[in-house]
């Protein structure tokens, strides 16, 4: 079977989903090897080869690039955390285990330019508005995924944010180099542990 080819000259016009792709894409690449200070939404376009009003249109300001892409992370990153929990072992120390080595890796393979996201959002309502909805998510998740083993006694809301608190700070750490990939997944694994263990010695 054969499939035609575009005439010489012609550009194939992207769907919005697939052109909102590129310019994700096209953005990561651009901090990858620039960082984010002269990540604007003119240099997106001319780098994506569109127009500046395509950019504006999809994503309105740096703002709203800048959250797109600390979304379209957390997408990503919850993809891989919910194919990890739905294979998980039945014990609390594989389930432990699993969380954190799947939480230290998504961040470990997307390196630097999250932390640069986060630095470069740092005090925006659009970054504040998404961020919160991926951590209730998340902490909401890892309150089932442990629940069999808090004996009725659900994890406290304080005890998931410290959790997800310490996750973040060691995946930095381990981004950074000032501690291994499997230091951070340890103690991530450890701190799991302890708050299941609270869990169950307050029922």
């Amino acid at each position: 079977m054969t499939t035609a080819t575009p005439l010489s000259g012609t550009k194939r016009r992207l769907s919005r989903p697939d052109r909102q792709r590129q310019l994700l894409d096209t953005a990561w690449a651009l901090i990858r090897s620039e960082g984010t200070a002269p990540l604007t939404l003119g240099r997106l376009a001319e780098t994506a080869g569109v127009t500046k009003p395509v950019a504006y249109d999809h994503f309105g300001s740096r703002n709203g690039l800048l959250a797109a892409l600390y979304e379209d992370f957390d997408v990503r990153q919850n993809a891989i955390i919910d194919a990890a929990m739905a294979s998980a072992g039945p014990t609390p120390q594989e389930r432990a285990a699993i969380v954190a080595q799947r939480y230290v890796e998504c961040v470990l393979t997307q390196g630097r330019e999250i932390p640069d996201v986060l630095a470069a959002l740092s005090g925006s309502p659009e970054l504040a508005a998404v961020k919160r909805r991926y951590q209730m998510a998340f902490m909401e998740k890892c309150r089932t995924f442990f629940a069999p083993f808090c004996r009725g006694s659900a994890l406290s809301s304080a005890a998931l944010w410290a959790m997800l608190g310490a996750a973040d700070a060691l995946s930095d750490a381990a981004v950074r180099g000032d501690i291994s990939r499997d230091q951070a997944m340890a103690e991530l694994t450890a701190i799991l542990l302890a708050m299941i263990g609270r869990s169950m010695a307050q029922d």
